[in-house]
């Protein structure tokens, strides 16, 4: 799991007015220009064996939003990336579904609200048919109570509109390799937010273990090589934990996991 910052640098990121919808984009609008004179090789963050091995192959990429102005926009920062290709632009749910189905992309960009479909059932409609495509949601602050939803239909990361350019691509790159993406700050209101742990019978296989525990705990909050570093265990063990958890929790992914976790009161998020 990557945690994401609120981003680095005001002239590079998507997007912080909040009045009108695209001007949560006016940045990226405005500065596209200027960023395109840094080259990308001047912007490499460091990236896990994966994601390295990732980067050496095209990321096929579906565009979803309303406004033509801003799909071209990050269409453009996008395609600066030697590794990118911008497949497809939709300006609805509905549109974003069939070209999903038709073009395959291997990430999907999009935002939580797009007219013609809602976006929980986009989702469920685009991972039951092709469960290896990366759903990415772009949001602003006074959205959180939809969010939730989009991440229990399976989206990959949730990012908030002001990320910085090269978070962007870097999240892109993360949730093409299979981690789950998100602002820390805004992850950690939503799994409160959702913690409401209600008494349930539960079935046997459902018993975490300590260690297993101890992993979903730290994984809400870190991504596996920090969990590894943490618990000074292997990234391959933290995965075979995370596999296990996911088994006996019935879910797809480690945000279901937390979210189902913290439900049942198996795993607590509070400070220990």
């Amino acid at each position: 799991m990557k945690w994401m910052s609120n981003g680095r640098n005001s002239k590079n990121q998507l997007g912080s007015h909040m009045s009108q919808k695209v001007n949560n984009y006016e940045p990226l609008v405005s500065y596209i220009d200027t960023f395109r004179a840094f080259p990308a090789t001047d912007r490499e963050f460091i990236l896990s064996p994966m994601e390295k091995d990732i980067k050496m192959k095209t990321t096929t990429i579906l565009l979803v939003n309303d406004q033509k102005v801003v799909r071209q926009s990050i269409r453009q920062l996008l395609e600066r990336e030697m590794d990118f290709e911008v497949v497809g632009e939709a300006g609805n749910n509905l549109e974003a579904v069939n070209l999903a189905h038709e073009l395959k992309p291997d990430v999907i960009v999009t935002e939580v609200r797009m007219p013609r479909m809602g976006g929980v059932e986009a989702i469920r409609r685009v991972k039951t048919e092709h469960p290896q495509i990366a759903i990415l949601i772009l949001t602003m602050h006074d959205e959180e109570e939809h969010i939730v939803e989009l991440m229990r239909a399976g989206a990959a990361g949730c990012l908030l509109k002001n990320i910085s350019s090269e978070d962007l691509v870097q999240a892109i790159r993360s949730v093409r390799a299979g981690e789950f993406v998100s602002d820390a700050a805004l992850m950690q209101r939503l799994f409160k937010r959702a913690a409401r742990p209600q008494p349930v019978a539960l079935d046997y296989g459902e018993h975490l273990t300590r260690r297993e525990t101890e992993v979903l705990e730290l994984a809400a909050r870190m991504g596996n090589h920090e969990v590894a570093a943490h618990l000074g265990i292997s990234e391959r063990t933290v995965k075979g934990h995370l596999t296990n958890i996911f088994q006996k929790l019935n879910v797809a992914s480690r945000t279901q996991a937390v979210l189902a976790a913290l439900r049942r009161g198996l795993i607590s998020l509070e400070d220990k």
